[in-house]
């Protein structure tokens, strides 16, 4: 039995859980900390309150360990798990562990009981050298982080800035395999070709001209996802593409909110009941329209040309990127963002700039207007970090882990 401990229903996870238990050929159960996302609360990042409008607990076997309800999932030490983890273990006869990561105090117990129960144990964490360059604890933190990863098996590492991070820490190649980070592409792929269809009724909805080439941030609107360079590199790209028009499309909410729209020519606001802004002179034209959820959000990949995702290096992937790549949407990254060796550089590595310059940023922009790379190429790519090609390495991992387990019973006689 393969043991899954994650914080709550994650919406990237979920389709990871359901394709193993459609194929059917390895036992395994989910352990949640935390019931987050299933009922509607206020997401503090978001600043607005909301639940996931997609099944996140259909079609495979899952456990809500106790004190699970309302437990924030932003907090290292309120994650914690109840004594008994290890016995539960047991009961269940797992032999492997995989833990999403070590940013609650409960993956740290879980590591360590199952150790003591002689449970092989995973791990699949987001972290890369730039987003844990600086923080807080120094020597003393890296030691600790040691002494947790020495205790692991196997490193399911999402991409090469994890990788490299992993090796950083003195992990050897040989615990290391590639399970990429990943969304459902085909999901996303066909809901694009339907909405696509309806793309100028969108632009027109959400007043974006449709001879404008339009621009789309998705995400929260806070300061490690630095928005506002995005702002003033569109100011510049006006220029620099002759009267060629652009538009920004904002989807999401948060701390900046008020802000963004303020150095923006608003022409649509869905939070407000006049929708456009007295210009004040080179502000770039934007439409924003609020916290899309996920039944919702294959409309903004449908009504833009090209993403862009500024983020500092807090940004350790960024799937966002592969939604508008499986929509068949480019997009320009920032070289901090961890996805930006994998998706973007290999395939368009014009559209990739060094993070906080915005004159590199204008220019991705211009070279996302000029020479815009087409569907095909960006779907031919994404296809390398699908969830098939996670379920592939989980199933191969666990067949060869019970090869172990089997040969280490094995006595030959005297």
């Amino acid at each position: 039995m393969l043991a899954v401990l994650t914080t709550h229903p994650i919406q990237y996870q979920v389709p990871i859980w359901k394709g193993l238990a459609e194929r059917g050929n390895i036992p395994f159960r989910v352990f949640f900390l935390s019931d987050h996302g299933l009922q509607t609360r206020l997401d503090a990042g978001f600043g607005e309150s909301f639940s996931w409008d997609i099944d996140l607990l259909g079609g495979y076997e899952s456990e809500f360990l106790q004190g699970s309800t309302g437990r924030p999932v932003d907090s290292f030490a309120r994650m914690r798990l109840r004594p008994g983890f290890g016995q539960r273990l047991r009961e269940i006869g797992a032999n492997v562990l995989w833990v999403q990561g070590w940013q609650a105090a409960a993956y740290w117990q879980a590591v360590f009981e199952a150790r003591r129960a002689g449970i092989e144990v995973w791990i699949r964490g987001e972290t890369n050298a730039r987003s844990n360059a600086g923080k807080i604890g120094g020597r003393f933190r890296r030691l600790l982080l040691r002494q947790l990863l020495r205790r692991i098996d196997r490193f399911l590492y999402i991409g090469e800035a994890n990788r490299n991070f992993y090796l950083q820490q003195g992990v050897s190649g040989d615990r290391l395999t590639a399970a990429p980070y990943c969304v459902e592409n085909g999901r996303f792929a066909a809901a694009s070709e339907v909405v696509r269809l309806s793309r100028d009724r969108i632009r027109e909805e959400w007043g974006i001209p449709v001879d404008a080439f339009c621009f789309l941030f998705a995400g929260k609107f806070i300061p490690k996802k630095r928005p506002f360079d995005l702002i003033e590199a569109a100011r510049r790209a006006q220029y620099a593409l002759h009267g060629r028009k652009l538009h920004l499309l904002w989807v999401g909410t948060g701390e900046l909110a008020t802000g963004l729209k303020q150095a923006c020519h608003v022409c649509f606001d869905r939070g407000t009941i006049e929708s456009a802004h007295v210009r004040r002179g080179g502000e770039p034209n934007a439409s924003f329209v609020g916290f899309l959820n996920q039944s919702e959000i294959s409309k903004a990949y449908a009504a833009a040309d090209c993403l862009v995702l500024p983020s500092d290096a807090g940004e350790t992937w960024g799937l966002v990127v592969n939604e508008a790549m499986a929509s068949g949407l480019p997009g320009v990254v920032s070289k901090d963002c961890g996805c930006a060796e994998d998706l973007i550089a290999p395939v368009t590595p014009d559209l990739c700039f060094p993070m906080g310059d915005i004159d590199a940023l204008e220019r991705a922009m211009v070279a996302a207007v000029t020479n815009t790379p087409s569907p095909e190429l960006l779907r031919s790519h994404i296809a390398k970090y699908d969830v098939g090609r996670t379920i592939d390495v989980v199933e191969r991992l666990y067949c060869q882990a019970l090869a172990r387990l089997t040969a280490k019973s094995i006595r030959i006689p005297d």
